[in-house]
Parts: structure tokens; C-alpha cells; sequence
């Protein structure tokens, strides 16, 4: 199946769309900002087991807060029911998240103090894992740095393979990309930790191996298209790869929603990234990346050089 759709035609559309897409991204960002996991803001995470497999995130909440007000803002998660060792029965786990202070020992204790009630008791703590601020923003900091590392190697690598044009196009169309993804993180609020990160950087390689498919593919047809203008070039090219991308796009997606509907809440921030990613980063490897390039050429040519 061949498309001959004028893409290039209608790229003022598609532009338009990801700056109103990236403006309302950044806007959320700076107002809303994030919903960051105890890797990020510091604090205690503990796991627990307690033995009413029906018990829901707000009762669990109530219990705690009767104890400590301070239970009220923790963030708790209920996980996948589990069955203990040396037990037949199933029972209930909770992530409970408290952004404090205060000892491990200390908030453990207040915790088992609402419990009590629920027939808790310490063998029943699953987990204890604590994050001090200043680590949480050596973490933060390290993930940024990751990012931009990775990105910058990309132009390089572009840049290298194709031209510094090209290179251009796919920093750009990067970018794009991890605005808007981190827009829908602010958005819907999940929560934005370390395997977020992780899924952004994912997300970098693989939107840029999209963008390097079309890019490959304007560079060959360039050869075969000699006298053609820069846009019919480009145009001929989408046409050629859409298909390939879209099928590529939809299995993965198809894998990426499996996780994300039966992964449960530990792998969930990552799986929404990755849902989002392969969606804008298809879009944009096939309608942003080849008009940017299209534009900075044409720029390029009037003012005498390429």
C-alpha cells in the first residue's frame, strides 16, 4: 500500500498543532507541575500487608489519619493482593508513601498504632525504604543530566551520519517530544519518578530511530530525485515509510498497553510514558522532524549556503 498525500502541503497544520500542544504542556508545567515519587522529593515508602483483602486506598487512609494527621497527604497505593508465606489466604498490600521528616521507627510506629485495629502487626511490614532530601535532588538532578547528555550525543550522531541540518531537525523533534510528554505527566497527574525517566529516554531512542527512517529515506530519494524541490523530496518520502511506521507504532503500542493495564501501579508511570511517547513520537518523526529540516534548508539556501 502506497500513500500519495500531500503531508508536506499541510505542514503549517501539523506545526501549529505541536506548538499549541507543547504551549499547553509548559503551561501545566509551570502552574500544575509534578506529582514526584518519593525518588525525587525525598521521604519513607513503607509496604504493608493487612489481612482485609476488601480494604480500599480511603479506608486505609482514615485509619491512619485517626493516628496521624499527617497520614492525610501521604500518597498510598494498593497494590496486587499477594498471599503470605505459610498462609493460605490472601491479603491486601498498600504503598504508603510519607514525605516527612521524622525516623523510619517513628512514622513505622504511628502507622502500626492505626493498624492495630486490623489484626497488623510488625511481621506484616513488608518494606521500609527511606530517601533524604538531598539525595532526592541528587537524583532529580542526575535524571535531567541523563536526558540532555543523551540528547546532545543524538545531534552529534545525526549530525554525523547525515548533516548538521538533519541533526537539527531531530533535536528539535526531540524536544517536542519530551515536552509533551511530561505535559501529560503534569496533566493527569501520575506520578513522576525514576522509571519515568527511564521511559523518557526510551522514548529519545526511540523516536529518533523513526526520524532516522525518514531522514534515510529523504537522503536516497535525493539521489534518485535530482532537480526536484526540497518539499516533493520530502513529501515522496513520508509517503514511502508512513505505512512501515504506522504498522511499527501499533504493535508497539499494542505491547506497551499490555503492560500498562496488567503491570499494576509500580511499572504504570512508566507504561503511560511509553503510550504517549510512541503516539507523538510517530507523529512527529513523520510530520515535525522533515519540515523542520525543510525550513532550515530553505533558510539556508537564502543566505547562500546549505
Amino acid at each position: 500500500m502506497t500513500f500519495k498525500a500531500d503531508f508536506v502541503g499541510k505542514r503549517k497544520y501539523f506545526i501549529a498543532l505541536s506548538l499549541i500542544l507543547i504551549v499547553v504542556s509548559i503551561v501545566f508545567i509551570f502552574t500544575k507541575g509534578f506529582n514526584f515519587g518519593v525518588d525525587f522529593t525525598g521521604g519513607i515508602e513503607i509496604s504493608v500487608s493487612v489481612p482485609d483483602v476488601d480494604m480500599t486506598v480511603a479506608e486505609m487512609r482514615e485509619l491512619l489519619s485517626a493516628e496521624d494527621p499527617n497520614f492525610a497527604a501521604a500518597r498510598i497505593i494498593k497494590q496486587r493482593p499477594l498471599i503470605e508465606e505459610g498462609s493460605s489466604e490472601q491479603r491486601s498490600r498498600f504503598s504508603i508513601i510519607v514525605n516527612t521528616s521524622e525516623s523510619e521507627q517513628s512514622v513505622t510506629d504511628k502507622m502500626m498504632a492505626g493498624l492495630e485495629s486490623e489484626g497488623v502487626s510488625e511481621s506484616n511490614i513488608l518494606s521500609v525504604s527511606t530517601i533524604s532530601g538531598y539525595a532526592a535532588q541528587e537524583i532529580r538532578g542526575y535524571a535531567w543530566i541523563a536526558v540532555i547528555v543523551s540528547m546532545a550525543l543524538l545531534l552529534l550522531y545525526i549530525t554525523i551520519r547525515f548533516k548538521f541540518s538533519f541533526g537539527v531537525g531531530a533535536l528539535l523533534t526531540l524536544v517536542h517530544d519530551v515536552i509533551i510528554v511530561m505535559g501529560f505527566y503534569s496533566v493527569f497527574g501520575i506520578e513522576f519518578n525514576a522509571p519515568v525517566v527511564a521511559s523518557i529516554l526510551t522514548l529519545v531512542g526511540y523516536s529518533l530511530n523513526d526520524t532516522i527512517v525518514v531522514y534515510d529515506r529523504i537522503r536516497e530519494n535525493t539521489k534518485k530525485m535530482r532537480g526536484k524541490t526540497i518539499e516533493t523530496v520530502v513529501n515522496t518520502s513520508i509517503n514511502d515509510v508512513i505505512v512501515r511506521s504506522i504498522n511499527t507504532s501499533l504493535t508497539t503500542f499494542l505491547a506497551v498497553l499490555t503492560l500498562f493495564i496488567f503491570s499494576g501501579e509500580v511499572l504504570r508511570p512508566f507504561a503511560f510514558g511509553m503510550l504517549v511517547g510512541v503516539v507523538v513520537g510517530t507523529y512527529s518523526s513523520l510530520y515535525i522532524s522533515s519540515p523542520i529540516v525543510i525550513e532550515w534548508l530553505k533558510r539556508s539556501e537564502n543566505r547562500g549556503h546549505v
